[in-house]
């Protein structure tokens, strides 16, 4: 879950307002903060509800400190107080960013611990971007240590979860997903025949996959997490590029539905179940089919591969489970 970060300013710093968010949009784009301040108020909001709803939710407020900032009476009597209160009792993080030079030392900011490095205002230094550069990774550093706090809190409660996101896109009922293995992305399968890729974080919707003809029953993602495979009902396989959503490869050879799928822990080799009563192997590079295994008398529900890669379990709905391997 992303950190929500709360901006206090004086509009007479705006300029410098927007050349930190622009520093700070790649922790956006990772999913690791999402940033407010009053200019995204919408137009017939209550705007003081509005910002006082935002600086209560809010886990980080940078306070934007400059000679203007320190004469507003909103800025220093009303935000800063309120986001001090708040810092006091733990329920949010305040870190004053030094702008322009203006005497700030004293109660109550002087105690807290200022970007950028050494609390040199923004403007003193010859590279602007170096600067912000700076409080950027100081804010980074933040943020992954509230993240790292929340999960721990997380784990210590007696039932270990609580309900993150839920996730809405799909059309049609979903039957498999999957998480890559850096734990970022979740790769969904559906009836509505479409696959879709998730922020794991933020439960945002990066891409959508189309090309089945038929539902998506299994997805798997391969262990360098480049690649993503998806078994369907219209009897083929479909290997992907997980970053850009190109399709790398078809794989045809079923005659019924691919209802499970594994791939080896090197990455070089795919394993199908299918609706067929037949096990396939495959060369994951080249699509090329190695061969098929016939024992099942019912259609094959699940696929998996020993960790060394030696050993092909395969579940059925004849009421076996076949272990195949080499003697």
């Amino acid at each position: 879950m992303s950190v929500k970060i709360f901006f206090c300013y004086a509009h007479e710093d705006e300029d410098l307002l927007n050349k930190l968010k622009s520093h700070l949009r790649p922790l956006q784009r990772q999913g690791l903060i999402d940033v407010w301040h009053d200019r995204d108020i919408s137009a017939g909001t209550e705007w003081e509800r509005e910002i006082s709803q935002h600086l209560n939710n809010a886990q980080i407020v940078l306070l934007l400190v400059s000679p203007d900032f320190m004469d507003s009476d909103y800025c220093y009597g009303v935000e800063m107080k309120r986001a001090l209160e708040r810092h006091e009792r733990g329920a949010t993080r305040v870190i004053p960013i030094i702008l322009r030079h203006v005497y700030w030392q004293g109660e109550p900011l002087g105690k807290l611990q200022a970007l950028p490095k050494d609390a040199r205002p923004v403007k003193s230094w010859s590279d602007q971007d170096e600067a912000f550069y700076n409080i950027a990774e100081g804010i980074r550093k933040v943020v992954e240590e509230l993240m790292a706090n929340s999960l721990l809190a997380l784990a210590k409660k007696p039932d270990g979860l609580i309900l993150l996101h839920s996730l809405e896109g799909h059309t049609g009922s979903v039957w498999s997903v999957v998480i890559s293995p850096d734990g970022q992305s979740l790769v969904s399968g559906s009836w509505d025949k479409t696959i879709k890729v998730w922020n794991v974080q933020t439960g945002h919707l990066l891409r959508s996959l189309k090309g089945h003809t038929g539902s998506v029953w299994s997805v798997v993602i391969s262990p360098d997490g480049q690649s993503l495979v998806s078994g369907s009902g219209d009897k083929t396989i479909k290997v992907w590029n997980v970053q850009t959503g190109n399709l790398l490869r078809s794989l045809k050879g079923h005659t019924d539905a691919v209802s499970s799928i594994a791939i080896s822990p090197d990455g070089q080799i795919l394993v199908s179940g299918s609706e067929d009563e037949t096990i396939k192997v495959w060369n994951v590079r080249t699509g090329d089919l190695l061969r098929s295994l016939r024992e099942h008398t019912d259609a094959v529900s699940s696929v998996a591969i020993s960790p060394d890669g030696q050993t092909v379990v395969s579940g059925s709905l004849d009421m076996t489970i076949k272990i195949w391997g080499k003697k």
